[in-house]
């Protein structure tokens, strides 16, 4: 079994209606998986995090950042990926 290739979804801006279900799609346009999500709403602002597979997208990584950044910009929220080996570590001081 070849191992799960993981990225991390990050969403933040102003709430709105279908904003979960439209990165949810075009994830899924790209067969990437979601395999956890969290997402809060304070005071009218959305946050989400996904952790997403990646093993075996259609695409190329820079073509589902791009579209990432793309659909953001359309909905009008900020829409980051970034593969869970860079994401780590980031975050390891």
């Amino acid at each position: 079994m070849e191992p799960i290739s993981k990225a991390v979804v990050t969403v933040l801006g102003f709430d709105q209606k279908g904003i979960i279900a439209r990165v949810a799609d075009r994830l899924y346009k790209h067969s990437i998986n979601i395999l956890d999500i969290s997402q809060t709403v304070v005071s009218g602002f959305f946050n989400m995090i996904m952790l997403v597979d990646i093993s075996s997208p259609d695409c190329s990584f820079s073509v589902i950042k791009e579209e990432l950044t793309q659909l953001g910009n359309d909905i009008g929220v900020q829409i980051r990926i970034q593969k869970n080996e860079i994401f780590e570590a980031m975050h390891h001081i």
